[in-house]
């Protein structure tokens, strides 16, 4: 499985190529980095009334869902390769358990500490990828900038670290599997996407199912699963296989350092939460790092 494995499929569409080249892989990213925060914080309000586990499943259900009649994953797996296949089993299998443990660690833990813990394997992407001394520097300041942001108050729940660090080495996998798939180029990689969900919806099928349950009896309950489902499956992982079929992986795992400062965005239109002079500076040096990072091929 490397770099130029094809994963063929129906949603290689002329339209959507042309669509994911004339408009900046940036955009897609930040589009993708909004929605990334959104869809938890709808999510948290759900658990009390369908399980940690039923919003996992009734997310990945909703997503492998739309994916379905659009991308038709039975026929991605059948004109793909064995290697091919095993990519998208390994892409969809990351992204039932990731989502899962992403869950069961924002139950015990607070999501700045989650963030912080995730972060960390983006780092090591990063490092692992980026070649040239300017990125280095730019890496370190973006770096030192979402520390400023992120307010980390350590935590004594064994079981919810377990699930943080999980979710955080799941993560470096999505990272890595969904860079690998976007390589077949957008539209491949979305069709790519659509047959990992379906993957992901086999998988999450029997463990969280019971506790989805009661989604089925109250409409506005299932109509808020989806949106969480929509707004967090569906819009930000489409835009990552747009921006990752044009970002070397490494520049893709620097940009994730933006994730706390839309996060931050976010609360002041939605909260009306100021940030800071803190904060201020933390989001000037992510972004100055962002910007001085230059992507190259070889990242």
């Amino acid at each position: 499985m490397d770099d130029q494995t094809q994963v063929p499929g129906a949603a290689a569409n002329p339209a959507l190529a042309a669509l994911a080249t004339r408009l900046p892989p940036h955009l897609w990213f930040a589009v993708s980095a909004v929605f990334h925060y959104l869809g938890p914080a709808f999510a948290v309000l759900l658990f009390p009334h369908v399980g940690v586990l039923g919003m996992a499943w009734l997310r990945i259900a909703t997503a492998a869902l739309i994916f379905a009649p659009l991308t038709r994953p039975w026929r991605t797996f059948a004109r793909s390769d064995s290697r091919t296949r095993l990519l998208l089993l390994a892409f969809g299998t990351c992204l039932a358990v990731m989502n899962c443990s992403f869950y069961l660690a924002l139950e015990r833990l607070p999501i700045s500490l989650v963030a912080a813990i995730e972060f960390v394997g983006t780092i090591g992407v990063a490092l692992a990828g980026l070649r040239s001394v300017r990125n280095m520097a730019a890496l370190a300041v973006a770096v030192t900038g979402t520390l400023m942001l992120i307010d980390v108050k350590w935590s004594s729940d064994p079981a919810g670290l377990f699930w943080a660090f999980l979710n955080g080495a799941l993560f470096v996998g999505y990272i890595v599997l969904g860079h690998r798939v976007a390589r077949a180029g957008a539209g491949n990689g979305i069709a790519g996407l659509g047959a990992a969900m379906a993957v992901a919806f086999i998988v999450v099928l029997p463990i969280g199912f019971a506790d989805a349950m009661p989604a089925f009896f109250s409409p506005p309950l299932l109509l808020a699963a989806i949106g969480v489902g929509i707004c967090s499956s569906v819009i930000p992982y489409v835009c990552d296989q747009l921006a990752m079929s044009r970002l070397p992986r490494a520049s893709f795992a620097l940009m994730l350092s933006l994730l706390p400062v839309t996060a931050t965005l976010i609360g002041v239109i939605v909260l009306r939460q100021v940030p800071g002079v803190r904060d201020c500076a933390g989001i000037a040096l992510v972004v100055a790092g962002v910007a001085f990072h230059k992507p190259a091929n070889n990242d």
